[in-house]
C-alpha cells in the first residue's frame, strides 16, 4: 500500500511514485531519504525528484505492479 511522502522514513530502502507529464509512476530503483533530498540507494547519487508516495522497496516486485496505482494498492 501505497504512504504519503511525509511519512518516508530515513534509511531505508523506498520505492517512491511520482507524478510527471504522463501520470504516475513508480521508480524502478530503490531511493533512501537523505539530509539534502533523496538518493539512490544503489548509487548513492542524488536524484532530482519530487517523490508523492513511498512504500517499502521489494526486488522481487514485477514491472507489472509498477503501475498507475499510486494513492492505492498494487
Amino acid at each position: 500500500m501505497w504512504k504519503q511522502i511525509l511519512s518516508a522514513p530515513s534509511g531505508c530502502d523506498l520505492e517512491l511514485a511520482v507524478f510527471d507529464e504522463d501520470g504516475g509512476h513508480s521508480l524502478v530503483f530503490p531511493c533512501r531519504k537523505a539530509d539534502k533530498g533523496w538518493q539512490n540507494a544503489v548509487t548513492g547519487a542524488l536524484v532530482d525528484i519530487r517523490p508523492t508516495h513511498w512504500r517499502d522497496w521489494q526486488a522481487e516486485r514485477t514491472s507489472a505492479s509498477h503501475d498507475k496505482s499510486v494513492g492505492g494498492q498494487a
